[in-house]
């Protein structure tokens, strides 16, 4: 199987990522994302996702430090929001979100969606906070094939980590392989497609196969291709369940079944378009 909850996957600048994380999207008001986010690390979670649109990075910090787990051992992300991009502007973003966590520094700050004109500006920004400490390890979101070319013709530090919405209805295969032969490590969000298709027919088979839930096959599915993965819930129940996948694996076949149940399904935002 070969992984377990503290697994972790070494970055391109030799920076380690847990494999499984809590996103928080939607997680408000605060005592929803506090407890939600207690509980995630009381039952092993290390790696929290977070971004300045969010509105919870004060949460996020607090729910930390009220663990008495030591900041070095929490891999935390956050990401530079649209109206923040720009050289100067995203440097003092990410100053604030900084403040807002109560943190020295961020292990993967992220540009969160390619913004046209602006984010080239803006990754200029990111190489120069990994250059003063702030930041571990940075990365993009959101980008496809073409915005990534377009940075890696202009950048002096290529990307740790592309986060992007990733299940097997949604399978982007080019964009995994690009990334991959790029040193770039693809990240999922929205693994469990929102809930939108947790009742699929073809998925509660396979789920009842291996004694699962749909949900587990889903978030397995990802790391079954070393895709770091962030399921969101507020429920502690749920979050137990969404970190109980490493005591099995996904047969070659069953792979091969949720590889192509691809429908270019996206239950976010479409950058499919955005130039």
């Amino acid at each position: 199987m070969g992984h377990t909850i503290d697994s972790k996957l070494k970055l391109n600048n030799g920076v380690h990522i847990p494999l499984l994380g809590l996103g928080t999207y939607h997680l408000s008001p605060s005592k929803m994302a506090r407890n939600a986010i207690l509980s995630a690390l009381q039952l092993g979670y290390r790696h929290i996702d977070t971004a300045m649109i969010h509105r919870n990075e004060t949460d996020v910090g607090a729910a930390i430090r009220e663990s008495g787990i030591p900041r070095d051992q929490v891999f935390i992300t956050t990401k530079l929001w649209n109206s923040d991009q720009g050289y100067e502007s995203a440097l003092a973003a990410c100053k604030q979100s900084m403040k807002r966590l109560g943190v020295d520094y961020i292990d993967l700050y992220l540009i969160h969606w390619p913004v046209p004109e602006r984010r080239l500006e803006s990754w200029r920004a990111l190489e120069k906070l990994l250059d003063y400490g702030n930041c571990r390890t940075i990365g993009v979101s959101n980008y496809q094939y073409r915005h990534l070319e377009e940075l890696l013709g202009e950048c002096s530090v290529v990307p740790a980590v592309n986060q992007v919405e990733f299940h097997p209805f949604l399978f982007q295969r080019e964009l995994f392989l690009y990334c991959k032969s790029k040193s770039i490590q693809l990240e999922g969000y929205s693994p469990l497609t929102k809930g939108m298709r947790l009742r699929d027919p073809q998925l509660q088979w396979i789920a009842a196969k291996y004694n699962k839930t749909v949900a587990q096959i889903l978030v397995r599915w990802q790391l079954e291709h070393d895709i770091v993965t962030i399921p969101k819930s507020a429920r502690a129940n749920r979050i137990r369940e969404n970190s109980q996948v490493f005591d099995f694996s996904i047969s070659r076949e069953d792979m091969k079944i949720l590889n192509n149940m691809n429908e270019d399904l996206r239950t976010s935002w479409d950058p499919t378009n955005v130039w």
